[in-house]
C-alpha cells in the first residue's frame, strides 16, 4: 500500500474515533467527521490508483467510475459517500436542519465499514 494511501485511512480512523467521541452530545460534529473518513477511505483507493484530485465533486465521480463501476467495491459504499456529502452540508451550512444522534451514529457504523472494507481491498492488492 502506497504511504500516502495508509495515511489516509489512518485519518478516515481518528475521524470515526472522534465522531464516536462527539456523537451524544453534537450530533452534526459527528456527521461531519463521518463523512469526512468515508471521504479519505475513498481517496485512498483513488490515491492507489495514482488518482488525486482537489474538490470533493472529483473524488465522488471519480469513485464511481474508477472503484464501483469497475466492480471493485459494491456501489453502497458510492452512495453512502454521496448521501454522507449531503448531510454534511446540511450539518456543516444548514439552521433549519438537525440532525440526530440515531443518523450520526447510522453514519458513523457506515464509515466503519467503509474503513475496513477500503482496508481490505488494499491489503489484498498487496497479496495478489
Amino acid at each position: 500500500m502506497k504511504d500516502a494511501s495508509a495515511r489516509f485511512l489512518q485519518k478516515a480512523e481518528r475521524g470515526i474515533a472522534g465522531a464516536e467521541r462527539v456523537v451524544d452530545f453534537d450530533a452534526e460534529a459527528a456527521t461531519s467527521r463521518a463523512y469526512y473518513s468515508m471521504f479519505y477511505c475513498a481517496e485512498a483507493l483513488l490515491n492507489e490508483r495514482g488518482l488525486r484530485f482537489r474538490k470533493h465533486g472529483g473524488v465522488h465521480a471519480a469513485f464511481g467510475e474508477h472503484c464501483v463501476k469497475t466492480g471493485s467495491i459494491d456501489q453502497k459504499f458510492h452512495q453512502w459517500l454521496l448521501q454522507g456529502f449531503n448531510k454534511r452540508i446540511s450539518a456543516d451550512y444548514g439552521i433549519e436542519v438537525q440532525v440526530t444522534t440515531d443518523e450520526a451514529r447510522e453514519m458513523i457504523a457506515q464509515a466503519r465499514e467503509f474503513l475496513l472494507e477500503s482496508r481490505r481491498l488494499l491489503e489484498t492488492s498487496l497479496e495478489a
